[in-house]
């Protein structure tokens, strides 16, 4: 017998300091840029979006590869490129921030993950990002202290 496994995982990441970098320019560069990363990497990309702070990502994974290391792929490759084809990124010392936030969806949520992801803009009419990784972090049931978040 094969093996078999669907692991659809929405990961959000942010900026060093959660720096508004990601302006709308870039942003329309970024996430397809970001999709072509997943799929080089076997990954598959159900969406990719975010605002001028933060990343989100709905990822469909191979049982053979972490979270961690989708993650790292995604931020290190992507983060080179950025430096590379934005100048003023370098110049302003571009990084992601260190840590990432990864939540898992089941098959019946993917639409709904998939409309979140991309209305992230008017949802963070209403919400800082910290707001709402608080909200990601309760509802999946994951133990942080404050300090974590800054």
């Amino acid at each position: 017998m094969h093996s078999f496994s669907s692991c659809l995982i929405h990961c959000v990441f942010s900026t060093h300091e959660r720096r508004p970098w990601l302006t709308p320019t870039i942003q329309k560069r970024l996430w397809p840029y970001l999709g072509g990363i997943a799929r080089e990497n076997e990954i598959t990309a159900l969406a990719v979006g975010g605002v001028a702070d933060h990343v989100h990502a709905l990822l469909s994974l191979l049982a053979t590869l972490s979270i961690s290391k989708a993650v790292q792929l995604l931020k290190g490759n992507s983060s080179k490129w950025l430096r590379e084809t934005f100048p003023e990124l370098r110049a302003q010392g571009f990084a992601w921030q260190e840590g990432f936030g990864a939540f898992s969806i089941g098959v019946s949520g993917v639409e709904e993950t998939v409309r979140y992801i991309q209305g992230q803009e008017e949802h963070h009419k209403k919400k800082s990002f910290r707001e709402e990784l608080e909200i990601f972090l309760k509802k999946h049931g994951c133990h942080y202290e404050p300090e974590m978040l800054d």
